[in-house]
């Protein structure tokens, strides 16, 4: 019995092991490891493991401890999957696992043992740090960014493109510019940014537009393949490049002083030349699928509300 339930735990604990790394590096199937992991670890292994201990003493057998002992475990790694595949009410469930153990299963361990005088005092010691340790934990999972505060940004991303839409559907016969045309540009790199983004969502910009909260996995982080120095190949690098040459286009066209001063805060675009790369780090490598994707929107709306004031004082060199 004892082979098979060493067996049966190495195999759960590779799983475990396994979906954790797909996890890290975002590859598909993590969240299958995982829950997969997880719940043969709770409901298969944790219980023979508890029963084949309970049977297999001849003294004293405190039934209590071991039901306390399994369902402190059901919580616990219940709340950390689920805060992990940010399931809905992660939140409240990481909430009650926290305190759990110290509440219900400590009270019951110390009760116990403190009627068995061949206990070993340092097995009470290795769990006071185990559950220090299983704070420490959840209180890290609980730094991962909210699905609450990603789906609120969805609002805003919403209010962008409804923005959008009006200010494309509105012909008030604005004067052409190179500023204009450049901000025309940049939209165009901005459209095939977001395509690449979605590229492995199976999702169009248009899709992203008309539901965004269907996006899925909007909190996984994005990868190198966006910021790489080739701009002719990677969408992130070509906006970077766009918005320095936009930049340098308002700096040159008399009539936009004022919002060559601005035009940075307007973007985001604060660097100096050369620092392209790094800047499309920060955007993208750096930051949630979804934050990226409502930053492209605000950007695109931004810039089309540039083109449609076109400064009074615009003096055409035609």
């Amino acid at each position: 019995m004892k082979q098979k339930l060493y067996t049966l735990g190495l195999v759960v604990a590779l799983i475990v092991f396994t979906g954790a790394i797909f996890k890290v590096n975002h590859w598909p199937g993590a969240g299958i490891l995982l829950t997969l992991g997880i719940l043969s670890l709770v409901l298969i292994f944790l219980p023979a493991a508890l029963v084949n201990h309970y049977k297999s003493r001849e003294s004293e057998k405190h039934l209590s401890l071991y039901i306390i002992t399994w369902i402190t475990c059901f919580v616990l790694f219940g709340s950390m999957l689920f805060k992990i595949m940010h399931w809905p009410y992660a939140g409240l469930l990481l909430l009650i696992a926290l305190p759990f153990p110290y509440l219900i299963f400590l009270p019951v361990f110390l009760s116990v043992t403190s009627k068995n005088r061949n206990f070993n005092i340092y097995n009470t010691v290795y769990v006071l740090l185990l559950l220090a340790l299983n704070s420490v934990f959840s209180g890290l999972l609980a730094l991962n960014p909210s699905m609450i505060r990603i789906h609120d940004s969805y609002n805003i991303s919403s209010d962008y493109n409804k923005s959008k839409e009006l200010l494309t559907s509105s012909k008030p016969g604005i004067q052409t510019t190179p500023v204009s045309l450049k901000i025309d540009e940049v939209i165009g790199v901005i459209d095939k940014t977001q395509a690449a983004l979605l590229k492995y969502r199976e999702i169009d910009v248009s899709g992203w537009v008309s539901n965004a909260k269907g996006l899925s996995h909007p909190e996984e982080r994005i990868g190198q393949e966006m910021t790489i120095s080739d701009a002719e190949k990677y969408p992130g690098m070509m906006l970077a490049v766009g918005l320095r040459e936009l930049t340098g286009v308002i700096d040159k066209t008399p009539g936009y002083e004022k919002l060559a001063q601005n035009i940075g805060s307007i973007t985001d675009f604060r660097i100096q030349p050369g620092e392209e790369e790094i800047w499309a780090k920060s955007v993208f490598s750096n930051n949630n699928l979804a934050w990226a994707l409502i930053y492209l929107d605000g950007l695109r709306t931004n810039l089309l509300m540039i083109k449609q004031a076109v400064p009074a004082g615009y003096i055409s060199n035609t």
